[in-house]
């Protein structure tokens, strides 16, 4: 039996098979947000566009796809504000592969009338459904809570900031950061 339990050993620890996950290149890891975000509860989406707009919620729309090192970076930034705004806002994100051979909607309820096919894209639409903010690649976490806030009418502390830190190869925490106003 321990012959057994040694080859075993062995066999895994020479196997060419590796197990790696990369967040600067664009290879396929598996979802991003639990891996790079440690939030997979972000996926499915908690709701649709349409349920948003009709309750007359804040919805954040983040296109991706999880073999971009753009969508791989900006995963904690979105798991940061569902982690702060999750009860005020609908987080909407969604891999673009189904997107891609459909036809732009013209219906503002559905997501890909928002889509202009590139990746990442963030988008902010108001309680209203007005867009208050759409961009693509890397955006600062700073600018999109503001923008929630102005769009809940919810105030955030004006004395903090937040950065999005990698504690290891993987996972990433978003930061709080208060400024002492006596400096």
């Amino acid at each position: 039996m321990k012959i057994f339990q040694w080859f075993l050993i062995a066999l895994i620890l020479l196997s060419p098979y590796k197990a790696n996950a990369y967040r600067d290149t664009n290879s396929y890891d598996g979802n991003i947000f639990p891996i790079y975000a440690g939030n997979g509860a972000i996926v499915p989406p908690k709701t649709t566009l349409k349920d948003s707009l009709k309750n007359k919620r804040v919805s954040i729309l983040f296109f991706y796809l999880d073999d971009s090192s753009d969508s791989k970076a900006m995963a904690p930034v979105i798991s940061g504000l569902d982690l702060i705004w999750r009860e005020n806002i609908d987080i909407i994100a969604l891999t673009t592969d189904e997107l891609q051979n459909e036809e732009k909607s013209d219906q503002p309820t559905e997501p890909n009338f928002y889509w202009n096919g590139l990746i990442p894209q963030t988008i902010i639409l108001d309680r209203n459904g007005q867009i208050k903010f759409d961009s693509n690649g890397m955006v600062d976490f700073g600018d999109l809570n503001n923008i929630i806030s102005e769009s809940t009418g919810l105030e955030t502390d004006k004395n903090s900031s937040f950065s999005v830190e990698a504690f290891n190869e993987y996972n990433s925490t978003i930061s709080e950061t208060k400024e002492n106003k006596n400096n």
